[in-house]
């Protein structure tokens, strides 16, 4: 991977779902947090690296705050 820019798995994921509070205007909460982090690994175990892709995933996935709580879909619904 020489010469690559590979981003660690921690800063997209975090980044990503930074983006997502922002898309959706909602102050970060712990709950959605972890729903969403959680999600945001498996999009990323896919085999979905970038940061937009992925917050775009989740910004699908996920339309707002409701959509964290239970029975929220997974990823694996999703494919």
């Amino acid at each position: 991977m020489a010469g690559r820019d590979v981003e660690p798995v921690a800063a997209v994921v975090s980044e990503a779902v930074r983006r997502w509070y922002e898309f959706y205007e909602i102050t970060p909460d712990y709950k959605a947090s972890d729903v969403l982090c959680n999600a945001a690994l498996n999009f990323y175990g896919d085999g979905y690296r970038a940061i937009d892709d992925i917050a775009t995933l989740l910004i699908g996935t996920y339309p707002g705050l409701s959509a964290t709580r239970i029975n929220a879909p997974t990823s694996q619904a999703v494919h």
